[in-house]
């Protein structure tokens, strides 16, 4: 089988070639001998003489080509606004989709960088359908005034926020999604200015980057979380440059490989001669960037307000603001959207088990109907379900169990009767916990399915309560499934898992049966609702089921279960999201939620 050819792609101009050529050098010096590589630098104005330099890297493994953008540029200038873009090299990443229709993938490197690792690796890894893989940008994770800037005006959370300086563009993805036009159609929208085409990238980008071993582009910027030595990359961003900085953190790495190029001496003297007026314009350059980020945080037309203002449902931002608020004040289980007003179940209303024939036929018809309406949704791109993960934890359940899931739609327990019926065990039956008022007071068509698709509501009665656990505890005996919403309340597309409520936990316990936790996490499709904000891709995760412990009492079962629940949630949350858990509850509101995470986390 024929070896790939690895595309790798750098921008410069004539004043940065140099830094380049050290980056290449190390690049070529550490990869492996086994591919075939083509460097591709995009450029719009470089000597002749320069060039002669570079092409000299090049042996029988490493071909390197020049490739001017200036015709490109030309040719989509009338799409373009008014900018510099000729001198703004590092946008010209954004064209290697477009201008390479050959490739479909490609990785692109900042010129401020070195290389200690083989690239083919990180070029092989296999980034499925995300858009690009990257790193996470240490500048927002680090520092609070950065870390708010992207998440109040770019809307991409501080601990999911990539560093464009190296990545593994999926160009496939970047064609399939016109990346490149959404790129322009943003740059007519609203001008970012803290990090520029870095900003629009992760805009874009947002829930569809594959996230890359830290190690591959280790900046030389605060807390470096892993030994250095065990670094593959070193990105010497910002300020911190090796040819302005004796100290630079990490400049060691640099002067290896600069001295092995023709360059060594002209960037020595570069940095002997390097002004202490020069080192004084640096420092209040990082100044004016933080105010800058602090500036446009609270400008009231900032990209995320005016999207709200411009493109978005404000019933549904209204919904976003309260879920905030909710947080802040830790109030977890309380519903943040206003349902109908709700009416007192009576026992006399309801048999949880036992049906009538009239009954059973308004339940297959209630699921023929739904499942009709779900099909649509699905067909519509209004309902995404992209995944199971840990299918076979529902197939491995031999008796019923109670299934737990977090809300944050109207529709989501449909995702887990999906992941259900992909499960295919058709001699059990699946049950859904539901609100009082959602079965005695919703109308029209969703209440028909409210009150008939298997469905047990819970009472403000005491009485009719007492039928809801004798139910529930006789359906999980006989083998089926009961899902219920520990969580007790549901939020709109709310990622977090949040607090749980003992009562489903205490019903597993009763019927001596395991709980199986599913937590389903979200992505933005690039499907716009109608209500102006993406539609929501669904991972469904199972996990695997959690037993009772026969030997200790029911609440203690009920207890434990709950906490390896949360924990179980916890995981998935951050090892899909890639951020830790933590809630904005203020310190004043604490007590409500420092009760359950510390008895969690002990």
């Amino acid at each position: 089988m024929k070896e790939p050819i690895i595309p790798i792609f750098y921008a410069c101009d004539d004043n940065f070639v140099k830094f380049t050529v050290v980056s290449m050098h190390s690049l070529i010096r550490n990869a492996s001998r086994k591919y075939r590589y083509i460097l591709h630098i995009l450029y719009t104005d470089i000597s002749d003489p320069m060039k002669e330099i570079v092409y000299n890297l090049a042996d029988d493994n490493f071909e390197i080509r020049f490739v001017d953008v200036s015709d490109y540029l030309q040719s989509i200038s009338d799409k373009l606004p008014l900018r510099d873009y000729y001198s703004k090299t590092t946008y010209y990443r954004l064209f290697i989709a477009e201008m390479f229709p050959q490739y479909s993938k490609a990785l692109y490197l900042d010129s401020d960088t070195v290389i200690l690792g083989d690239v083919s690796q990180l070029y092989l890894t296999d980034i499925r359908d995300a858009y690009l893989g990257a790193c996470h940008e240490q500048v927002m994770v680090q520092t609070k005034e950065f870390g708010t800037y992207v998440e109040k005006v770019v809307g991409v959370s501080r601990y999911n926020f990539f560093n464009a300086g190296m990545m593994l563009i999926n160009c496939e993805q970047f064609r399939l999604h016109f990346v490149l036009d959404k790129f322009i159609d943003y740059l007519h929208y609203y001008n970012f200015v803290v990090t520029q085409d870095e900003d629009y990238l992760n805009l874009i980008c947002k829930d569809h980057v594959y996230w890359l071993d830290q190690r591959w582009n280790t900046e030389t910027f605060g807390e470096i979380p892993y030994p250095l030595d065990q670094a593959k990359m070193i990105h010497y961003i910002m300020v911190n440059k090796p040819w302005h900085y004796e100290y630079c953190i990490c400049g060691e790495y640099f002067w290896k490989y600069a001295k092995e190029t023709v360059f060594y001496e002209e960037l020595l003297a570069m940095q002997r001669s390097y002004s202490s007026a020069e080192k004084a314009r640096d420092a209040q350059s990082s100044e004016n960037l933080i105010k800058l980020a602090v500036t446009e945080i609270h400008r009231e037309d900032n990209f995320m307000n005016r999207i709200n203002q411009d493109k978005r449902d404000q019933d549904r931002v209204n919904i976003l603001n309260k879920i905030e608020q909710y947080e802040r004040e830790g109030r977890f289980d309380e519903d943040v959207e206003n349902d109908p007003p709700g009416r007192m179940l009576m026992p006399d209303e309801i048999e949880y088990v036992r049906k009538t024939k009239a009954e059973k036929l308004k339940t297959k018809m209630a699921f023929k109907m739904a499942h009709k309406f779900i099909d649509q949704l699905v067909e519509e791109k209004k309902f995404i379900v992209k995944e199971f993960k840990g299918i076979e934890n529902f197939k491995s359940l031999e008796c019923g169990a109670v299934i737990t899931c977090n809300h944050f739609n109207a529709f989501d327990s449909f995702a887990i009767q999906l992941a259900y019926e992909a499960a295919e065990q058709p001699d059990r039956s699946f049950w859904r916990v539901i609100r009082e008022g959602n079965y005695t007071s919703f109308p029209g068509f969703y209440g028909f399915l409210m009150r008939h698709c298997n469905t047990l509501p819970l009472s403000s009665n005491p009485v009719t309560m007492k039928k809801f656990y004798k139910g529930v505890t006789e359906l999980i005996t006989n083998g089926d499934y009961v899902l219920f919403y520990p969580e007790q309340s549901m939020w709109w597309n709310y990622r977090k898992p949040k607090p749980l409520k003992r009562g489903a936990f205490q019903c597993a316990a009763r019927a001596a049966a395991p709980v199986l936790p599913c937590f389903i996490t979200m992505k933005d499709s690039d499907v716009m609702g109608e209500d102006g904000f993406y539609v929501q891709e669904y991972t469904i995760h199972v996990s695997p089921p959690i037993f009772p412990e026969k030997d200790l009492s029911l609440r203690q079962q009920a207890e434990s279960m709950m906490k390896k629940n949360y924990e179980a949630w916890k995981e998935i949350y951050e090892t899909e999201y890639h951020i830790p858990l933590s809630y904005n509850t203020a310190p004043e509101h604490m007590e409500q939620l420092k009760g359950f995470v510390t008895e969690i986390e002990e």
